[in-house]
Formats: structure tokens, sequence, C-alpha cells
């Protein structure tokens, strides 16, 4: 970034707040749940990391790769699985016109295309962490009672591509979601609170 257009990157930064913004769309046919692209690209970038350092690949290439993964979804918007049938998008295209003159476009744009290839361990574990944080949620709705997010885990854990992630899925799916409340370090306070004895 030698030339900076702090114009440009003004524009792409309240771009990539839009993310914020941009539902994700699956939820509307599960019937519960709800998160935003922000959101879901935020703890995929967390388990992408955990999933890189589990594997002792790149962490910082991995995370990285998380953090765009949808960048293109400023523009093109969130097609849940249904929507992919009938719409087609130019995420490529989108993203690229999305960086344009923000200097951005050589580091951002090779990581995106090497994520969609998946030619790469990096690239495997962040489509995993993208997966995971769905399974995660999913999970979460399958304990608050929704029936059909049992079908969805089982599709979306298929679609994990590592050993890492498989056996992390398989962990998710048999724990509460509520159990890191619960089993804190000090069981007690939940007796103890506010002074009781």
């Amino acid at each position: 970034m030698n030339n900076h257009d702090f114009s440009r990157i003004a524009h792409f930064l309240h771009e990539v707040g839009m993310l914020k913004r941009t539902p994700r769309t699956g939820y509307q046919f599960l019937g519960s749940g709800s998160e935003n692209v922000a959101e879901h690209s935020f703890r995929t970038a967390i388990i992408g990391y955990i999933l890189a350092r589990m594997a002792e690949a790149d962490e910082s290439k991995t995370i990285f790769m998380c953090l765009v993964h949808d960048l293109h979804e400023t523009r093109v918007g969130d097609l849940n699985y249904v929507n992919r049938m009938y719409n087609t998008t130019n995420d490529r295209k989108a993203l690229q016109d999305a960086l344009e003159g923000t200097g951005l476009e050589s580091d951002i744009l090779p990581i995106f295309e090497e994520l969609e290839e998946v030619d790469t361990l990096e690239a495997a574990l962040a489509q995993d962490a993208d997966q995971l944080d769905l399974i995660l949620n999913l999970k979460e709705q399958q304990d608050l009672g929704n029936k059909y997010a049992a079908k969805w885990l089982e599709c979306a854990l298929q679609r994990l591509r590592t050993d890492y992630g498989r056996e992390l899925g398989k962990v998710i799916v048999e724990t509460d979601h509520t159990d890191w409340w619960f089993n804190g370090p000090d069981k007690s306070w939940w007796i103890t609170k506010n002074g009781k004895k």
C-alpha cells in the first residue's frame, strides 16, 4: 500500500460495515435463529485460528481467509443453498470492485482465490471453520428445541474437509451449548451468589 487513497479506503471500510446489516438467510428456512455476516465472520476467524494451530498450519493466513471469505457479500448478499440453485453471482468480481483503488487488491484477491480453490491446508481449514460456525449455531438451535436443526447438522457435518474439522464437529454436536456457562471454574457460584451460604 504505497499510494494511500484514504478516501477510497474509508469508502471500503464503510462498505465492510454493511456486513453487520447483511443477514445470513438460511435461518429463514430453519425457522429459528439469526445472525449477520459480520457475526459469522468473527467466530469463523476464531475457529480458523484454533484449527490452524491444531494442524500446525499458517495461523495468520487461515485467520485472514476466514475474515475475507464473505467480504463479497457486501455487494451480492448472502445466498442460502436454495437461493444458489436459482441465482448466480460473480463473487470475485464483486470483491474486486469493492477493493478497487484501496491498494488491498494484491493482498486479498489471491487469498480469496486460494480459499475458493481449496488446494491448500489453510484453505481447507478456513472452509471447515465456516462450516463449524454453522454447526455451532445449529447445535444451539437444536438444544433450544428446533427439531429440524438435526437434519441440517447432518448435512453440515458431511461438508467438513479435515480430520481436525470432523473431530471438532463431532464434539460440538455431543456438547450442550450451555455447558461452558454452568461448568465454570467455581461451580459453587450458582449456589453462593449474593452471599447465600
